[in-house]
Parts: structure tokens; sequence; C-alpha cells
């Protein structure tokens, strides 16, 4: 037995997921908590589209990096951030960073 937060179909929309899942994790990481985001599941099970989206429909990275951005932009001048994010992908017991220069290169 296990428990999980959420399940989604085909009928969800990329904001629902977000707004449910991202989003409070995004705003914690405001806050100064550690945040991590795992998408688990099959291949061909929409992880990739869950995570990246498309232009007309923008995942989980791209609305959280709008809301960071947009976070970063209204506060003052006299806080200092910094941002690193990892996009892993794990296959075949291999690991690769889906951001870096190479993203071929395994880790």
């Amino acid at each position: 037995m296990f428990t999980f937060d959420h399940a989604y179909d085909c009928n969800s929309c990329q904001e629902d997921i977000f707004d449910e899942c991202a989003q409070p994790l995004v705003q914690n990481v405001m806050e100064g908590y550690n945040g991590t985001i795992f998408a688990y599941g099959q291949t061909g099970t929409g992880k990739t589209h869950t995570m990246t989206g498309q232009q007309d429909q923008l995942g989980i990275v791209p609305r959280a990096f709008k809301q960071i951005f947009a976070e970063i932009e209204n506060e003052s001048s006299e806080c200092k951030y910094l941002l690193r994010a990892s996009y892993l992908e794990i296959y075949n017991e291999e690991i690769r960073d889906l951001l870096s220069k190479d993203p071929k290169k395994k880790l």
C-alpha cells in the first residue's frame, strides 16, 4: 500500500496541476526552504509534457520560473537571490541534467 497527494487524468490542464502541486512548493522555496518536484512513471505517460509543457500550455518548470522571477521583481532591492535549478532525467540507471550545456553527458 502507498499514498500519494494527487492523481490526474488526460482531461487535466497544466494550470490546475501547477496550482495544486507546484505553486505552494515554489512559495515555500521563496521563503527559504528547499524544494523538489519529482515526476515518476512509465515511458510515455506525460512526465516531460507536465514538466515542460508547450508554448501555449506552459508546464511546471516554466511556470515555476515565472513565479520566482515575479516575486523577485516585487521584493526590495536589499535582497539578493541565487537561483539554481536542475532538471534531471534518470533513465536506464543513467542520470543526466537536461539543463546542462551537454544534456547527453552522464552525471
